[in-house]
């Protein structure tokens, strides 16, 4: 029998990896004409927050305004700022942030944050800042680490980075096609599907402080579409070995191997709740999203009227009735970010950029996102405001197509 990979991902180039996507055979994602991936802005002045934001080095002031550029509850101003924002370096790993407000300057806050690198102090000092002053709760986010996918060395290899691209770090050499990388919940390790020597999907595993890699799921069939719960404890994924492409979980080390689901239709992308009793999935006909408990058992629709094709769902944590994804619309056929609010069974679209947008990812505000968008000639990771609709690429275009950003955020 031979294998294939049954998961949603629309931008992938068919013809590439043999039309093993057989969940999007049907509606692979058409070419769009070639045009520039850049910021999709909006007008929502009434709901930001005009801040001044400066630093006392070259570096720190463009990583300050970059931050607080993508943020859609901020808007820069020179004057008539309600909040002024400074950040001073300290030490080579050490930032200190003053908060004042207004013209009369009336102090807000004032700290000294500590990372691991003066870049990695001035973004938690940013989110210090954002917490300081967004009004609304939000958490910051700007600590996040990524785990992308990129083509620069010609072959698609995993990397990792801070939010804005720095420190960026090649984990894969493997020479093979990779797909899907997913922090562990602590960030010491990442699992992904790969074709690596097999020239098959199979599951890997790769630690973060030793950079070894191993066989975490290797079975008959598709072995594909990996994630672990909230806890680390269990990990889902779809595996194909007993015939129809079913949801599965195992434990932590990739053994205990339960199945979930079984029916005729095909499964994908499975993700846990934020309390992880739960899973959501996309599952043909359409696809559409569905909710099981993950003991397994009945499944619900979650789903309906947004779009005939729904897929790729990711679960909000700080907002836990909020689950994003990938809808397909329009004539020509394109692909945008939608979110469901759990708690009114309603969708609606968040996204609406003149060029495919896919593969979404919750920032740590349940506000914010990050995505892969795509045009005809290019691959970019943006992040994305979801009330706003504001989107703004992060991944410089220098460093050439990438995609399948997953993020883990560092205790604070």
């Amino acid at each position: 029998m031979p294998k294939f990979v049954i998961f949603s991902l629309p931008f992938l180039d068919m013809q590439k990896i043999l039309r093993f996507f057989l969940l999007l055979a049907a509606v692979a994602a058409p070419v769009l004409a070639q045009r520039d991936i850049g910021v999709v802005d909006v007008i929502a002045e009434n709901k930001t927050i005009p801040v001044r934001v400066s630093a006392n080095t070259p570096e720190l002031n463009d990583l300050a305004l970059r931050a607080f550029r993508v943020h859609g509850r901020y808007r820069l101003t020179a004057s008539g700022y309600a909040y002024d924002i400074r950040f001073s370096a300290v030490t080579a790993t050490q930032v200190q942030v003053d908060i004042t407000k207004g013209s009369a300057a009336t102090p807000v806050a004032s700290t000294v944050v500590t990372g691991t690198s003066s870049r990695n102090a001035l973004f938690r000092a940013a989110d210090f800042a954002v917490e300081k002053t967004n009004g609304l709760g939000l958490k910051g986010f700007f600590t996040a680490r990524l785990a992308t996918i990129g083509e620069r060395t010609g072959r698609q290899e995993i990397y990792t980075s801070d939010l804005f691209f720095g420190e960026m770090k090649q984990i894969t050499r493997d020479n093979a096609f990779a797909l899907m990388p997913r922090w562990s919940p602590d960030g010491s390790k990442l699992l992904y599907t790969s074709f690596y020597k097999s020239g098959f999907p199979d599951i890997f595993q790769i630690d973060l402080n030793t950079y070894q890699r191993t066989s975490f799921v290797s079975f008959r069939g598709t072995n594909a579409g990996a994630r672990y719960s909230p806890t680390g404890q269990q990990v889902a994924m779809v595996l194909s070995g007993e015939g129809t492409p079913e949801i599965y979980i195992s434990n932590a080390q990739g053994r205990q191997v339960s199945r979930k689901t079984r029916s005729d239709a095909v499964k994908s992308s499975p993700c846990f709740s934020p309390d992880g009793s739960r899973l959501v999935f996309a599952m043909e006909p359409g696809p559409q999203l569905y909710l099981m408990a993950t003991s397994g058992g009945g499944v619900s629709r979650v789903t309906s009227g947004i779009s005939g094709y729904c897929a790729e769902p990711d679960w909000s944590h700080a907002k836990p009735n909020k689950i994003a994804f990938t809808i397909a619309v329009g004539r020509p056929l394109r692909y945008q970010i939608a979110v469901l609010d759990l708690s009114t069974r309603r969708s609606e679209q968040v996204s609406k950029a003149p060029f495919d947008g896919i593969e979404p990812c919750w920032l740590a505000d349940g506000r914010h996102l990050v995505y892969t968008a795509r045009t005809s000639s290019a691959s970019r990771i943006c992040i994305l405001d979801t009330e706003t609709g504001k989107s703004e690429p992060v991944s410089p275009s220098s460093l050439g197509s990438m995609m399948s950003a997953n993020v883990w955020t560092p205790p604070r």
